[in-house]
C-alpha cells in the first residue's frame, strides 16, 4: 500500500518529550527547549547503524556541521525510532560530535509528522521514512521528504542539499591534509584552512600513510600535501597561494 507523506512547512513541530541518557543519567528534552527561539536542521532516518545512514546521512551532516553553524542553523538534530542508548552507541561509533542525536524510542514524534512507516517486511518494524526539515522557532519553514519508492531513498535528505537551500552560494570542498605531528608548516596549514571555514580530514605521515604512500599520491617526501576536490595542491605556501 502507497504511504501518502504531506509536507509540514508552516505547521509548528510536535509537541513531544525525548527521554535521553546523559552523561549515564537520565534527562529529557523537550520540543520546546529544542526548538524554540533557535534555527534547527532535523533529519531523520530508518535506523542508527544502518548501512546509508551510517555511510552517508549522518557522516555528511556531521561533517558540513560548521559551515550549517556559520550560515545561521544552532543546532543539528538527528531523530530515529531507537531508543536512546543505541542512538548514544551510534553516535560514538561515527564521531559524531557536531549532531544532537535524538531517540524517539516510541515513534511519538515520527507519527504526528505523519512520516511513521511500516519496515517489518525487513523485521524493523515501525521506523521513520528519510527525510529532513528546516525549523526556525518550532515552525517548519522547509521539509525534503523522500519521494514513496520501494527500499530506502536517499536523494534530497542529504546535507549538500539542505545547505544549498539555506544558502545556495556556499560551496564546499572535500579537503584532505598529509601531515606530521609537530610540522609548522602542517599546523600553519591547518589554521589557512580553519580560517577559511573548510573542514579538512588529515592523514598523518607514520599512522596513517606511509612514506611511500606519500611519495605515491603527491609526488613529492615533504609535508604538508594538501589537496582539494581531488586536485592536489601542495604544501602550505601553495595553499596560502591557491585560496
Amino acid at each position: 500500500m502507497s504511504n501518502v507523506f504531506s509536507d509540514k512547512s508552516g505547521q509548528k513541530v510536535p509537541d513531544v518529550t525525548f527521554p535521553i541518557i546523559n552523561n549515564g543519567e537520565w534527562s529529557k528534552r523537550t520540543s520546546d527547549e529544542i526548538f524554540s527561539d533557535k534555527t534547527v536542521v532535523v533529519f531523520s532516518l530508518p535506523g542508527a547503524f544502518t548501512p546509508t545512514c551510517s555511510s552517508s546521512h549522518l557522516p555528511r551532516y556531521n561533517e558540513l556541521a560548521p559551515v550549517f553553524f556559520e550560515n545561521g542553523v544552532d543546532e543539528i538534530v538527528c531523530i530515529s525510532v531507537n531508543d536512546t542508548f543505541v542512538m548514544n552507541a551510534w553516535g560514538e561509533d561515527q564521531d559524531a560530535e557536531n549532531i544532537s542525536l535524538l531517540p524517539d524510542g516510541t515513534g511519538e514524534f515520527t507519527d504526528k509528522m505523519g512520516l511513521l512507516v511500516d519496515k517489518s517486511d525487513i523485521g524493523f518494524g515501525k521506523r521513520s521514512w528519510r527525510y529532513s526539515m528546516l525549523v526556525k522557532n518550532g515552525v517548519v519553514e522547509k521539509m525534503f521528504i523522500e519521494p514513496d519508492l520501494p527500499g530506502d531513498p536517499f536523494e534530497v535528505s542529504d546535507a549538500d542539499t539542505m545547505l544549498n537551500y539555506i544558502n545556495p552560494n556556499v560551496t564546499t570542498k572535500d579537503v584532505v591534509v598529509i601531515s606530521k605531528l609537530d610540522c609548522p608548516y602542517c599546523i600553519k596549514a591547518k589554521a589557512l584552512l580553519t580560517e577559511k571555514g573548510l573542514s579538512f580530514d588529515e592523514l598523518v605521515e607514520g599512522k596513517d600513510i606511509t612514506a611511500a604512500g606519500l611519495r605515491a599520491v603527491s609526488g613529492s617526501e615533504t609535508v604538508p600535501q594538501i589537496f582539494i576536490d581531488g586536485q592536489h595542491i601542495g604544501g602550505s605556501d601553495k595553499l596560502e597561494a591557491a585560496l
